[in-house]
């Protein structure tokens, strides 16, 4: 547990943030202090809500001046604990809201930390354009931390993961200096390049303030199907053709087994079944082009061919909007169809996709014979390889002893992830959870980069001091 804050700290944090800038009240913080699958917990003696990159400027050079840490937070929609404080002074970019610019010229929007990626979308909109990052959560997901933690989403296949959609960053350093880097070029080889250190650094090396994001067309046709497969072999095979059909346009390809397709129908309301039968495992592709009808056309010629060579059991192509959005909402809601089903391993790791198959029936063979009876969900983005593997205890039997193996059962599902060429944290990030597992799989090269680089920004360790290396 961190250190008491010095009261006189405490004073000077009030004074800069103003009257509705800071709270201390249980009731404020309350929902800010756990994490949503309520596996962490923790304290603050201080919120801080500046409103301003000044005030975070004037927060952080307070705190690095007093030597004390940090816990930066966004929409608190992290997975890994990163954004729990245990002690630290929890900094908020809430208030950080403001759309700065939106520019279809140069195909940027400029927006600050605590914008929602659903009001990015909106903004981008209104213009004409779309940012095609899109999450299960991105009503509450905010930008700061979309970027802190280089989110993935369901689209990576097409247009990559948060660093390949970022041009600017405006951050406050750990020192308290701003670096305003908010530029809007697609080409700028003037040495290292600072913004892609604050990517995925989950706080460590600053706190974003706003970010200049790429935004793209909006494309003239799309379509939306589920199919029917036999295994994730299957999946892969669909995926390979679904590019060649398409030509570059698959924008989403998501694997789903029928236990987690079956938790979301049990546990969330308002959910249908995707076709009139169930089978083992599904598959949701989404399509899009900028030629009319193009979309769908290569959807019913996937999916013909799919079903005259057997490759694809059953299928249904989304008529409408609303049919669409019923598919994605059964991808969507896999993780909160699990929730009430008791302990669960999560596991959000990433392999080559040549090797997805073989993963799932590796670990799958493994965990079994470590937990008998355990319900092994696995579902994700099988076109960049991503697969949130989870390991839910067996029915009818107690949470605690499952959870009390969790340590011991990531490791074995780590290992053969890290056999496979593999990463531990495909987008989640390392956060509290994974820190000091990633040394087993980093080399003493790498750790000892990262380690001076943090070093070099942050002496004092003050940012997100329980988090990475």
């Amino acid at each position: 547990m961190t250190a008491p804050v010095p009261a006189d700290v405490l004073s000077r944090l009030k004074a800069v943030l103003g009257e509705g800038g800071w709270s201390q009240d249980p009731e404020r913080l309350a929902p800010k202090l756990v994490e949503w699958r309520d596996r962490w917990t923790g304290e603050t003696p201080f919120l801080a809500l500046p409103k301003t990159t000044a005030e975070v400027s004037a927060v952080v050079g307070i705190c690095f001046e007093a030597g004390v840490p940090i816990t930066p937070q966004g929409g608190n929609t992290g997975l890994v604990g990163g954004q729990i404080p245990q002690g630290e002074i929890l900094l908020s970019t809430e208030r950080l809201r403001r759309v700065r610019d939106v520019d279809a010229f140069d195909d940027v929007l400029v927006v600050e930390a605590g914008v929602t990626l659903a009001a990015v979308h909106e903004a981008a909109a209104e213009k004409g354009r779309r940012f095609p990052l899109s999450l299960a959560s991105e009503g509450t997901a905010t930008i700061g931390g979309v970027v802190s933690t280089n989110a993935g989403g369901t689209q990576v296949l097409r247009y990559g993961t948060t660093r390949d959609l970022v041009l600017g960053l405006e951050a406050v350093l750990p020192n308290g200096e701003v670096w305003n880097g908010l530029k809007r070029l697609r080409k700028d080889n003037t040495g290292y390049d600072l913004k892609h250190l604050l990517i995925g650094a989950e706080g460590t090396l600053g706190v974003v303030t706003a970010a200049s994001l790429k935004l793209f067309p909006i494309l003239a046709s799309r379509a939306t199907a589920i199919a029917a497969v036999d295994d994730p072999a299957a999946a892969i095979r669909l995926l390979v053709r679904a590019k060649d059909e398409a030509g570059g346009a698959v924008e989403a390809f998501e694997l789903m087994g029928r236990r987690g397709v079956e938790f979301v129908l049990k546990n969330i309301p308002d959910q249908r079944d995707p076709l009139s039968a169930p089978h083992p495992w599904y598959v949701l592709v989404e399509i899009a082009s900028g030629e009319p009808g193009a979309a769908q056309a290569a959807m019913e010629r996937l999916l013909a061919r799919g079903l005259e060579d057997g490759l694809v059991r059953d299928a249904a192509l989304a008529q409408s909007q609303a049919q669409a959005k019923a598919l994605w909402s059964i991808r969507e809601h896999q993780s909160a169809g699990q929730k009430p089903e008791g302990a669960t391993w999560k596991h959000d790791v990433s392999v080559p996709v040549s090797r997805v198959a073989d993963f799932i029936e590796e670990a799958t063979a493994a965990v079994e014979a470590m937990v008998p009876g355990c319900r092994v969900t696995a579902f994700g983005h099988v076109g960049d390889g991503n697969i949130h593997y989870d390991v839910i205890r067996p029915e009818g039997a107690e949470d605690a002893p499952h959870a009390a193996r969790r340590s011991e059962g990531s490791r074995v599902v780590h290992d053969i992830v890290a056999r496979m060429g593999g990463s531990i944290s495909a987008e989640h990030g390392l956060g509290v959870m994974k820190s000091e597992e990633a040394r087993r799989y980093k080399s003493p090269a790498e750790v000892a980069a990262l380690v001076a680089i943090r070093q070099s920004l942050d002496p004092k360790r003050i940012m997100n001091p329980r988090v990475l290396f």
